[in-house]
C-alpha cells in the first residue's frame, strides 16, 4: 500500500509530498530535472517527453543551452499541466551538486512566479542520473521553496512528486523537521 500524500502549510506556502507520477500532475507547471543543454534523455525528463510529446524537448532545446542552475519554461504538450519548467540541476556532464540543486530549484520557482502560477510540481532534482543523496536533496529543495516564499507570493503550492518510497520518506522527513514556530 502506498503512503498517503503529506502536506503542510508554512507561512503562505502549501508544501506537499506525493508518491506518484509527475506526468499525471494537474498543477500549473511540472518541473523537468534537466541538463543545461535541455535534451531529454531518461528518468523524469524521459517520462515527461514520452507522455507529453517530443514537442516539449524541441521547444526546450531552442531555448538552450542555459547555465547549470538556471531554468526555462516551455509548454507542457499533452501533459495535464500547462507548463514545463526545465530546471538545469546538472551540466552536460550529468554531474550535480548542492549548489546546482538549490539554484535550479530557486530558478524554477522564479519562473513560476514570473508566469504568475499558483502551483508547481517538482521531482527530486539530481537524485536520478545525478546520483545526489535524496535526504540532502530534500533539505535543499524544501529550504529553497521556503526562502522563495518569503520573497514572492507565488507559487502558493509546491508539491514534491516522487517515484519511490525512500525518496518520499526523505522529503516527508524534511518537511516534518521544520519547527512549528515557522507555521
Amino acid at each position: 500500500m502506498s503512503p498517503s500524500p503529506y502536506s503542510r502549510k508554512i507561512g503562505r506556502l502549501q508544501l506537499s509530498v506525493v508518491l506518484g507520477d509527475i506526468t499525471e500532475q494537474a498543477s500549473d507547471a511540472v518541473v523537468n530535472a534537466a541538463n543545461n543543454h535541455l535534451w531529454m534523455g531518461t528518468g523524469v525528463a524521459g517520462a515527461i517527453k514520452a507522455k507529453g510529446g517530443p514537442e516539449i524537448e524541441r521547444e526546450a532545446m531552442k531555448l538552450g543551452p542555459i547555465e547549470p542552475g538556471q531554468a526555462v519554461t516551455t509548454t507542457a504538450g499533452q501533459l495535464k499541466a500547462r507548463y514545463c519548467i526545465h530546471a538545469a540541476a546538472m551540466g552536460q556532464d550529468l554531474l550535480t551538486s548542492a549548489e546546482l540543486i538549490t539554484g535550479a530549484t530557486r530558478s524554477a520557482l522564479a519562473e513560476a512566479a514570473r508566469l504568475e502560477l499558483d502551483s508547481v510540481a517538482f521531482p527530486a532534482l539530481g537524485t536520478g542520473v545525478g546520483g545526489f543523496p535524496a535526504e540532502a536533496c530534500a533539505r535543499l529543495m524544501v529550504a529553497a521553496a521556503l526562502s522563495h516564499s518569503c520573497a514572492d507570493p507565488r507559487p502558493v503550492s509546491v508539491s514534491f512528486v516522487l517515484r519511490d518510497e525512500p525518496t518520499y520518506r526523505a522529503f516527508t522527513a524534511a518537511l516534518v523537521s521544520i519547527p512549528d514556530s515557522n507555521d
